[in-house]
């Protein structure tokens, strides 16, 4: 028996940050990063809610939130005791922010209301009832499944991500691809799962190059918040797979971006993939429905043209190779080959792939990456 289930009620489109109009005289807690806090967007997400409210803000986030500054802002939240907590940022502080949340519950210290209000458009942290956390000291992420992690509010307003980067708008939205690719080949995808995977796909494939060359383009950078959420949705139903098990090692080991490092490893997984003869059909079906290739391809040129337009598309979004990702880091890379890959064996993502990978085929996959 399959389950699909949607937890967390979104509010998108342009000015729908109004909809913290509906708190008042609370306590009001907002998780974000040291250069949000510093950032016009703390002023405009301050403006939305009304002024009977009591504001605190927690911003010891980093990339890639720690077990230490998890810990820290449990304690903090059990001092504060607030009535709602908003995760602002990107995945680091939404992932960080939930986990915070979840923790603090099982210490009986509970609140009324989640929110997750994405400042770019990647992880699909929103609506998912995941989150990674590191542990800097052994360089592993640690990927967090729970249905208690879903917030119960997700705000996805696109005048939050028309001043990002064009470098981290190109990673985040190769994330969002990766999510979509993962949820539709893996073991647990479902009818439900696919039609959210294609519509984030097909969204990526058209918008994402827009977005990174015309980052004030309003339409074009609603189009891909939306495409993150829907893969987010997609993945958090159906699961990730052998691309992200690895990306966390990247991550961990080199501090990679994580859509970076997922776009890096997207062509040599789909490769070693296809091998199965059910990934490989699901490849196919996924490039005729984004219109990568002709609706008479066969197999074989329909997953050779998916790996030919997401190579196209890293190349329109200025994607590094990882030898120019790596810099000084690139001697370390075969030295580190070993840890990632037993690393990448215990990451829970890595259940739901559909082909089974062990420890000569991670090994030859990381050593053909460089």
């Amino acid at each position: 028996m399959n389950t699909f289930s949607l937890q967390t009620r979104l509010y998108s489109g342009p000015g729908s940050l109004k909809v913290l109009g509906r708190f008042t005289n609370k306590h009001i807690w907002i998780i974000c990063d040291g250069f949000l806090a510093r950032s016009p967007l703390i002023d405009t997400l301050r403006e939305a809610i009304p002024a009977d409210n009591r504001i605190s803000v927690f911003s010891e986030i980093t990339p890639d939130p720690t077990i230490g500054t998890v810990v820290q802002g449990i304690a903090q939240m059990q001092s504060l005791r607030p009535d709602v907590v908003i995760g602002f940022g990107g995945g680091s502080a939404l992932d960080a922010a939930k986990a915070i949340v979840w923790f603090s519950r099982q210490f009986d210290i509970d609140i009324e209301t989640c929110v997750a209000i994405p400042t770019t458009s990647g992880t699909g942290s929103e609506v998912t009832s995941a989150c990674v956390i590191s542990d800097p000291e052994k360089g592993i992420k640690y990927p967090l499944f729970n249905n208690a992690l879903y917030p119960d509010m997700a705000i996805l307003d696109p005048m939050l991500v028309v001043s990002v980067p064009p470098a981290i708008t190109a990673n985040t939205g190769m994330d969002v691809l990766t999510h979509a690719l993962e949820a539709y080949v893996s073991t647990r995808a479902s009818d439900f799962t696919d039609a959210l995977a294609e519509k984030a796909a097909q969204i990526v494939f058209q918008y994402l190059p827009v977005a990174v060359r015309k980052g004030d383009c309003l339409a074009t950078r609603g189009k891909m918040h939306n495409a993150s959420t829907l893969a987010g949705m997609a993945f958090s139903q159906a699961g990730l797979g052998l691309n992200h098990a690895i990306a966390h090692q990247l991550g961990g080991q080199f501090h990679l971006p994580h859509g970076l490092a997922n776009a890096l490893l997207l062509a040599s997984v789909i490769r070693f993939n296809a091998h199965d003869p059910r990934a490989a059909k699901r490849y196919a079906r996924f490039a005729k429905t984004c219109h990568l290739c002709a609706d008479s391809a066969n197999e074989t040129a329909s997953v050779n043209a998916l790996v030919q337009h997401i190579e196209q598309l890293k190349k329109a979004c200025a994607i590094p190779t990882l030898a120019v990702a790596l810099k000084e880091q690139k001697q370390d890379w075969s030295v580190r080959i070993p840890a990632m890959v037993r690393a990448a064996l215990a990451d829970v993502t890595l259940k739901t792939n559909p082909r089974a990978a062990d420890v000569g085929a991670i090994q030859e996959l990381l050593e053909e990456l460089l």
